[in-house]
């Protein structure tokens, strides 16, 4: 054995040792990051039924415990796929598109009170990704949420506050005519349109005027899309009114 003492400042021992602490960190980040996948994975499924709960107006912005989430996550929601007529399917084929009911709370047979459609629309500064809740007539919008966004903050970030989101309760995407005309976001307040448009328009953000222009076009695309499950449901609606007997007033 050589007796010459280590010498910490050579060029080779420096090397070495940077080389052993890199893959020690390596090693350690790896694991890390392996042993947080789940919690990872269990927060964002979490969130995912936050929201489309908040889309469903079955909770307020305030979260609720976890176990009452996914109580009532598993009691009022039900996730399916449709294919392009707008028909539940069991099995995946191309172009299926997934929704999400939700239920009328209680015993008995299974009420649906409407459907919740996922939004994934361009933004300014990147993807907003959110859920767009609608009554079971197949035409008025009963909630929307956003739970990803890279907008600006104060600006077109205010697409997650709540009064944002809560402008979209009740806005139809049928005119008076019955034809499709979506929702969008006005630039400014919606009633300085003109009156029959009014219904179809929530109130623009101050400052984010390409970021309302971007969910616009992104919730269109999406309604276009899903077309026919909105059909589907007013079909039923007409049916029933159809059904039901007429009743005499005094």
């Amino acid at each position: 054995m050589s007796d010459q003492p280590f010498d910490k400042n050579s060029k080779k021992n420096v090397i070495v040792f940077a080389l052993l602490l890199s893959i020690i960190c390596s090693l350690l980040i790896t694991a890390a990051a392996g042993g947080l996948k789940g919690f990872q994975v269990a927060n964002m499924e979490l969130d995912k039924k936050i929201n489309i709960l908040k889309a469903a107006n079955l909770i307020g912005h305030k979260k609720p415990s976890k176990e009452k989430i996914n109580e009532l996550y598993d009691a009022r929601i039900k996730e399916v796929m449709v294919d392009d007529q707008g028909k539940i399917i069991g099995n995946y084929v191309p172009n299926a598109l997934n929704l999400y009911f939700f239920q009328k709370a209680g015993q008995g047979d299974i009420v649906i009170k409407g459907y919740i459609l996922p939004i994934n629309s361009r933004g300014l500064w990147g993807k907003i990704q959110g859920y767009l809740a609608f009554e079971n007539d197949g035409q008025t919008i009963s909630g929307f949420s956003i739970f990803s966004h890279s907008e600006t903050p104060g600006l077109g970030g205010e697409i997650e506050s709540a009064w944002f989101q809560k402008n979209f309760k009740g806005k139809k995407i049928l005119n008076s005519q019955n034809k499709f005309v979506s929702v969008g976001i006005a630039k400014g307040k919606a009633t300085n349109l003109p009156k029959d448009e009014q219904a179809h328009y929530v109130d623009g953000i101050s400052g984010a005027t390409l970021t309302g222009k971007y969910l616009s076009q992104g919730i269109k695309q999406t309604l276009i899309k899903y077309d026919s499950v909105s059909i589907t449901f007013r079909q039923k609606q007409l049916k029933a009114k159809k059904m039901s007997p007429n009743k005499d007033t005094d």
